[in-house]
């Protein structure tokens, strides 16, 4: 017989037959167990998890996702055990049983050690207070020759030593010198800033932050300046002074459209609250040249 025999027994080509119909099944048993396995073509859409605490997700969302912490930081603004950050963000689609990794804020501060700020510039301090995770309470100026220098450091009334330990987020309260010549300071323009840049865009000016109004219930994210008080129309104001801010929504107004009328609105509010007193004496051209020069609007010479 010869080697290609077997082509022409019929058992040859039942058994070929039943080996195509065993490898059609197994594919497609293993297509389906993959399609089952994997959740082919279920979806989910993350939620906002911010601002919840970690039993809180479990509780909720527990059966869904597989939460792991992966870090804390200290935040002042944000509730001790919140969820601050997230990954995936919110609304990515994710399939049932996705890791969620998220960060949360420290219920317990961390330590750091006071800088030494004594005669550096207002610029320098605020840039080295925050990289040591410091805050500012309040900028108080006083008589100095060198202007915005930083004359004295204190804590909670008390003067401060370099080295010391503080809790990360502590307060230090700064003394400002005024310079030769105690010049204004420009206002900077607050409308549109988040929540989180207000206070150091001020204390970068100058300027303390005063009364903070929210208008709008939302997530404090999504909060941004919709009015300041001075305004920034009003060009320019004595170091120190304090900044009252309203916060409004971003999901709820719209900035860019509403911009150019706010600052409007602001500019008349507060001629209204402060108007003009005319002087009626008679001045010489010295005394109007010299008052010019005192009324004009100075930008801060960090």
């Amino acid at each position: 017989m010869g080697k290609l025999s077997f082509l022409k027994q019929k058992k040859f080509y039942i058994h070929l037959l039943i080996i195509i119909v065993l490898c059609f099944i197994i594919l497609w048993l293993t297509i389906k167990m993959l399609g089952v396995y994997t959740r082919h073509g279920k979806v989910m859409l993350t939620p906002d998890f911010s601002g919840l605490t970690t039993e809180e997700v479990v509780q909720q969302y527990g059966k869904d996702y597989h939460f792991i912490l992966i870090d804390s930081i200290y935040s002042k603004t944000q509730e001790p055990g919140s969820i601050v950050q997230q990954d995936p963000l919110p609304g990515s689609k994710v399939k049932r049983g996705r890791n969620v990794y998220y960060i949360i804020v420290a219920k317990t501060p961390e330590k750091t050690t006071m800088p030494n700020l004594n005669n550096l510039s207002l610029r320098q301090a605020l840039v080295l207070l925050e990289s040591s995770g410091l805050l500012v309470k309040e900028l108080i100026y006083q008589e100095h020759f060198a202007r915005n220098a930083i004359c004295e450091q204190r804590y909670n009334g008390q003067v401060i030593k370099p080295g010391t330990e503080l809790y990360k987020g502590s307060a230090i309260t700064l003394y400002v010198g005024y310079g030769p010549d105690r010049k204004n300071t420009k206002l900077p323009s607050l409308y549109g800033t988040p929540v989180e840049s207000v206070q150091r865009t001020l204390n970068m000016a100058g300027l303390n932050l005063g009364n903070e109004v929210y208008e709008d219930h939302d997530s404090i994210q999504y909060m941004k300046v919709s009015r300041m008080d001075p305004p920034y129309n009003a060009g320019s104001v004595r170091p120190g002074t304090f900044v009252n801010v309203w916060y409004k929504s971003s999901r709820n107004f719209n900035f860019d459209k509403e911009k150019e009328n706010a600052l409007h609105e602001d500019s008349l509010l507060y001629a209204a609250e402060h108007p003009v007193v005319v002087d009626t004496t008679v001045k010489t051209p010295t005394d109007t040249i010299v008052k010019e020069e005192n009324e004009e609007n100075y930008e801060d010479d960090f």
